[in-house]
């Protein structure tokens, strides 16, 4: 598995966007989105810790290899 990387929460809603995500609405900082039946929050700061990023790809359903590779997409 990959090291995870250091980026912005607009970054990681970004990447889940390319991988079929859509924003549903947005809570102070907190931007949920939704896939399907899966979900997460993403927290929208300048940066997102790697254990935060870690549990919202396991709760959205994506895996590391994907995020990284909508990432850099």
């Amino acid at each position: 598995m990959p090291k995870l990387p250091i980026v912005s929460g607009s970054e990681v809603i970004r990447a889940l966007q390319r991988l079929g995500f859509i924003v549903l609405r947005q809570q102070g900082s907190h931007v949920i989105l939704r896939r399907g039946s899966q979900g997460c929050v993403v927290p929208d700061h300048r940066e997102v810790k790697t254990g935060t990023l870690a549990g919202l790809l396991k709760q959205a359903g994506v895996s590391v290899d994907d995020f990284i590779r909508a990432l850099h997409a």
